[in-house]
């Protein structure tokens, strides 16, 4: 039996995080064995790398190792916990993956499209059933940002604008892979959200 594999994508404020935890939990309930990772992050190798290009330092990783990093930790995610989960049938959802790189790799930080496609290939090599698209405008991330604290880390502290170039990638990847990735307007109700999507997941199961 092969398992099902889920994704959320968005701007930092979307929601992914909740959503996330709220389908997990819900699946769950229902008698389905859940596997739910961050990325980057969810191996030991994965969190290192994760605080290296989140921390706040003189010295920010520049555009293509910034790249190299997150395949890294994506190709030790895939081969050590994503693969694995799905042979064993699990539901695996992820908050983040290859689509976020070609978003903010891509057209945030400029890096060549061929190579981010290139090298998603080589780090991934597999494709959620479904990714839910929490879309919302920088301005709206801004507030929510401002209301829980201010930025955190390093990509939180990028501006607006850079925000508005990753939204950008987003909607482009999405007219891509229209049937795998659903745009689900990120300003309407939590609650309202989470229904939506546990009802797809449910019928996608």
């Amino acid at each position: 039996m092969s398992g099902v594999f889920l994704s959320f994508e968005g701007i930092d404020g979307a929601g992914k995080t909740t959503q996330v935890a709220f389908l997990a939990k819900a699946l769950e309930r229902r008698g389905h064995k859940v596997t739910w990772l961050r990325e980057p992050g969810g191996t030991l190798l994965g969190e290192k790398i994760r605080s290296l290009l989140l921390e706040k330092t003189d010295e920010a990783p520049v555009p293509m190792a910034e790249l190299l990093l997150f395949a890294a930790a994506r190709s030790q995610l895939v081969t050590n916990r994503i693969r694995p989960a799905l042979k064993r049938g699990e539901v695996v959802i992820l908050d983040r993956f290859a689509d976020a790189t070609f978003a903010y790799q891509g057209y945030g930080r400029g890096v060549p499209l061929e190579q981010i496609l290139s090298i998603e290939a080589l780090s991934a090599g597999i494709q959620p059933k479904r990714t839910w698209l929490l879309d919302l405008t920088p301005a709206e991330s801004a507030r929510r940002r401002q209301e829980r604290g201010g930025a955190s880390d390093r990509m939180e502290s990028e501006a607006d604008s850079f925000r508005a170039k990753v939204r950008s990638g987003y909607l482009e990847r999405a007219k891509t892979f229209p049937d795998r990735i659903r745009i689900l307007d990120a300003s309407a109700s939590v609650d309202s959200i989470a229904t939506q999507i546990l009802t797809e997941a449910l019928e996608l199961i």
